[in-house]
């Protein structure tokens, strides 16, 4: 239960950061460092929503 709610946590933050993302690329200019540090995020939360769906299976708590 707690993974599945985690794994739901990461899931809305991506979806958060995909949107801030969005956000700074319409509103900033060219060179904007915030939009890198925002794929930076997005970049980390799927490789931690990746190792949580594997463990989840791999522990038969997702199977």
């Amino acid at each position: 239960m707690w993974l599945q709610l985690l794994i739901a946590a990461v899931f809305i933050a991506m979806v958060i950061s995909l949107a801030a993302g969005a956000i700074f690329l319409i509103r900033d200019n060219v060179s904007s460092r915030r939009l890198l540090l925002s794929l930076k995020w997005r970049i980390g939360l799927a490789c931690l929503l990746m190792a949580l769906i594997i463990f989840g299976y791999w522990s038969g708590q997702l199977g």
